[in-house]
């Protein structure tokens, strides 16, 4: 944690430095859930997009040398209220030009609504996958930089199928997040000839899922689909399912997904099994050579966050203007062909590009393809628990 906070504070060492040398400045809002039920995965996700954030303050070439600084504020992931309020403290007391985030879908979905589009703000999330995301109004001023979970329903079910399992159980928390990949996972499994048995909500927070588990052993399955949190509820019916012999092998989507689970649960975990947004690109490995030490680069949705800060800068120098209202129609045209393709570390170079009238695009961390409204075409890495660590099978 404490190289996290040092990787922070030198983003807004760098942005304090080009203030200082006269440069009006570029504040960019990073909306994590520094608290709930993804906190494990945050810390890297905003260190991420801050990086990106100091790359290109370090360069002085955005809109004639103007520095960007980040503003951080607590999504929760799954308080709404919460999650408004503190997008509205972004936009009208911080007076951010754009915002990376949020994280969860419910509460990007609640700050889309109530807030974006009432102050015409950018949104560029990096982890929201709700596929009700790919239809909601949004005046062209949301993206996102991870894949829908409609197409994670198929990955999975492909990544299942592979292994031989045609039965399975599905557990997934009661919001937006959990229902929309429920729903697209078991309509792509049973479509390919696959059985799940029940499908049921679980609620987080709860100190005991006993009943849950019950259910769920009740109907039966090979293994136990767990499209929730990992720290949380999902939690929460993976211990208690190995607690009572429920089920000893788990499907983890990438709510699931990060080194806290192994780690809280260890060996038991071991065969379990899942996918999370990310490829095996060079912007990948390029990424986590710049992390280096400072934070994991091949955390969850890490190379998704520089990608979204990422974006939303260029768009601004493609449109010479902070402005949203300005830059919102760039946001594609940077994020995709005809133009020179862009790899973490080349900010500065796709800057000078773009303030000469040139094109650029986007490949980044994640290997950007912006589709439909806006939103990730889509690689996933398959992962593997052994040992009690997080491993990976190969790239889809």
């Amino acid at each position: 944690m404490k190289k996290l906070l040092l990787a922070s504070a030198a983003s807004v060492a760098l942005a304090s430095g080009a203030f200082a040398d006269g440069h009006a400045g570029v504040k960019i809002g990073i909306i994590f859930g520094f608290t709930g039920p993804i906190e494990s995965l945050t810390p890297s996700m905003a260190s991420g997009a801050e990086q990106a954030m100091a790359e290109v303050t370090e360069s002085g070439k955005l809109m004639g040398g103007k520095a960007v600084s980040s503003v951080r504020a607590d999504s929760t992931c799954v308080d709404s209220a919460a999650a408004t309020a503190a997008a509205e403290r972004l936009i009208t007391s911080d007076k951010v030009s754009g915002i990376v985030g949020a994280d969860c879908s419910g509460v990007t979905t609640a700050i889309l609504t109530n807030v974006a589009l009432a102050n015409g703000m950018v949104m560029i999330s990096p982890s929201a996958t709700s596929p009700a995301l790919s239809t909601i109004e949004d005046n062209d001023l949301f993206f996102r930089t991870a894949p829908s979970d409609a197409r994670q329903g198929a990955v999975m079910t492909s990544v299942i199928m592979d292994r031989g399992i045609k039965e399975v159980a599905l557990t997934y928390t009661n919001n937006d997040y959990g229902k929309g990949l429920a729903d697209a996972f078991q309509g792509a499994f049973e479509a390919a000839g696959g059985k799940v048995t029940i499908s049921t909500a679980h609620e987080d927070g709860k100190a005991d899922y006993s009943a849950e588990v019950g259910a769920l052993a009740a109907a039966g399955g090979e293994v136990l689909v767990v499209a929730g949190y990992l720290d949380q509820g999902g939690k929460g019916i993976i211990e208690g399912s190995l607690d009572s012999g429920a089920f000893d092998t788990f499907v983890l989507p990438d709510g699931m997904v990060g080194d806290s689970l192994p780690e809280a649960i260890g060996t038991d975990l071991d065969g379990s099994f899942g996918q999370v947004p990310g490829t095996d690109s060079p912007g990948a490995g390029k990424l986590v050579e710049m992390a280096g030490d400072a934070y994991d680069g091949t955390s969850p949705f890490t190379a998704e966050s520089y990608d979204a800060a990422a974006l939303i800068m260029l768009a601004m120098q493609a449109a010479n203007s902070a402005d949203p209202a300005e830059y919102k129609s760039k946001v594609m045209d940077v994020a995709n062909a005809p133009g020179e393709k862009i790899l973490p570390g080349e900010l500065g170079k796709a800057l000078d590009i773009l303030a000469a009238g040139g094109e650029i695009d986007y490949v980044g961390a994640s290997n950007v393809e912006l589709i439909g409204a806006g939103e990730s075409a889509g690689n996933y890495r398959e992962i593997e628990i052994k040992g009690g660590k997080l491993t990976t099978v190969k790239y889809r």
